[in-house]
């Protein structure tokens, strides 16, 4: 299984920012889509992730005026990502060991999907679930 099978499962847009936009702004993209994270981009690279956790590192720093800082300020900029064909559970490996929840996807330097621990942990179970049954209806007609 790979990251390009979720892909495929999924649609809609992937919600992004910019490094010029305010945290402010930012933060009413991921309340109002009700998201965690959000890639930054520079035309289709991914220089930073904006995330939840950015936001409450930045608030403690400097309170209410975090709000008006730049994202470029409060970003994540030691990208990790992945490609299409990384497997699974290779990539929720590296998002164990490295104690993060977010994963964009990149393609020939262009991000071409955003993924969560939680969309390959949802892909896994199914998975697991569906060879269960399979094995269960493979016993009982035996």
């Amino acid at each position: 299984m790979t990251i390009q099978s979720i892909l495929h499962t999924r649609s809609g847009e992937i919600f992004s920012c910019t490094a010029d936009m305010s945290v402010s702004q930012a933060v009413e993209i991921l309340a109002e889509k009700r998201i965690g994270a959000l890639p930054v981009l520079d035309g289709e690279a991914v220089v930073g992730i904006f995330s939840e956790r950015d936001v409450l590192y930045c608030i403690r720093e400097l309170g209410h005026d975090a709000m008006d800082q730049h994202v470029r300020d409060v970003m994540t900029a030691d990208v990790i990502s992945v490609e299409l064909g990384k497997s699974v559970i290779g990539a929720l490996s590296l998002m164990t060991k490295r104690r993060i929840r977010h994963l964009p996807v990149v393609e020939d330097g262009k991000l071409v999907g955003f993924i969560s621990i939680g969309d390959l942990v949802k892909y896994r179970i199914d998975k697991i679930e569906s060879e269960a049954a399979a094995m269960r209806d493979y016993i009982q007609s035996a």
